[in-house]
C-alpha cells in the first residue's frame, strides 16, 4: 500500500507540475460558472413568466433540485467527457514515451502498485474538479432551502462517473505510447459508455431475433453509465447503481493491469 500511494503522490504531483491540468481546471471551472449561471437565469425566467401568467401551483411544484442543480450537474457529467481524456492521456503513455516503463516494470513495485497508483492520482484530481462544481449549489443554500440529501446525491454521483472515468482513461493510456491516441481513444470509449450503449443496442437488437427486451439488451444497457446517473441525481440511491460504478472501474482497472502485464513478458 505505501508503494501505492508513492506513486500516487508522484503522479498527483506531476500533474499539477504540467500546465494542461492547469487548462483542464480552469475551462472547468469557466464552464460550470456559464452552466450555473445559465441553469439559475432559466429557472428565474421560468418562474416569472409562470407568474405572469398567474400559475401559482406549477410555482409550488418548481424546486431548486429539480430545476437547477439536478441540469446542472447532468451538464458537468456531459462536459467530463470531454476534458478528463486531457488528464489521464499520459498516466501510463507516458512512461512508454520517456522510456521510463522498463524500469517501472523491473522494479520490485507490483502491476498492481503501478496501476492503483495513478488510478488514486487520478482520482485525487477528480476530487478536485467535483470540489470545484460543489462550491455552485453550495451558493444555493445561502440564498435558498435546495434539498441536502438530493444534492449531496448528486454530487456523490458526479463523483462516482468521474472516477469510474479516470478507471477507463488508464486502461485507454496503457495500451498506446502516444498522447494524443490516448486522449481520442478514451474520449471515443467514454462516449460509448456514456450515451452511445442504449442506441447501439436498440439499432442491433432492432435488427436481430433477440429483441429489444431480451437478457442480453438488459446487461448491455446496464453497462451505460445514463440510466445510472439519472436515477442518482434524482436522489435515488441503488445498490445496483452504486455496484456499477465498481465493477466497471474494477474490469477496466484489471484490463489496464494485464495490458501492463504483459509488456513484462514481450
Amino acid at each position: 500500500m505505501k508503494r501505492t500511494l508513492t506513486i500516487a503522490s508522484r503522479e498527483l504531483g506531476s500533474l499539477f507540475i504540467s500546465p494542461v491540468a492547469y487548462v483542464v481546471l480552469t475551462l472547468w471551472s469557466v464552464i460550470a460558472g456559464t452552466f450555473f449561471l445559465a441553469s439559475l437565469i432559466g429557472f428565474q425566467e421560468r418562474i416569472i413568466q409562470l407568474q405572469q401568467y398567474q400559475m401559482l401551483q406549477q410555482i409550488e411544484l418548481m424546486n431548486l433540485n429539480d430545476d437547477l442543480i439536478e441540469p446542472f450537474i447532468g451538464s458537468m457529467w456531459v462536459i467530463l467527457l470531454f476534458l478528463l481524456p486531457a488528464i489521464t492521456m499520459g498516466l501510463v503513455s507516458s512512461e512508454k514515451a520517456n522510456g521510463t516503463e522498463e524500469l517501472l516494470l523491473t522494479s520490485p513495485i507490483s502491476i498492481w502498485d503501478i496501476v492503483l497508483g495513478k488510478f488514486l492520482a487520478g482520482v485525487g484530481f477528480v476530487v478536485v474538479m467535483t470540489g470545484i462544481v460543489s462550491f455552485f449549489p453550495a451558493l444555493l443554500f445561502v440564498f435558498g432551502e435546495p434539498e441536502i440529501g438530493k444534492t449531496i446525491t448528486g454530487l456523490i454521483c458526479l463523483l462516482l462517473v468521474s472516477v469510474t472515468y479516470v478507471a477507463v482513461g488508464i486502461f485507454a493510456s496503457s495500451v498506446t505510447r502516444n498522447q494524443l491516441i490516448a486522449f481520442v481513444l478514451t474520449f471515443v470509449l467514454l462516449l460509448i459508455l456514456g450515451m452511445m450503449l442504449p442506441f447501439i443496442v436498440d439499432i442491433t437488437m432492432a435488427g436481430s431475433g433477440l429483441g429489444r427486451e431480451s437478457a442480453i439488451a438488459e446487461i448491455v444497457r446496464w453497462a451505460a453509465t445514463g440510466s445510472h446517473v439519472d436515477r442518482m441525481l434524482q436522489g435515488l440511491v441503488d445498490t445496483g447503481d452504486l455496484a456499477y460504478f465498481v465493477v466497471a472501474s474494477g474490469v477496466f482497472l484489471l484490463l489496464s493491469k494485464t495490458v501492463i502485464e504483459s509488456a513484462r513478458w514481450r
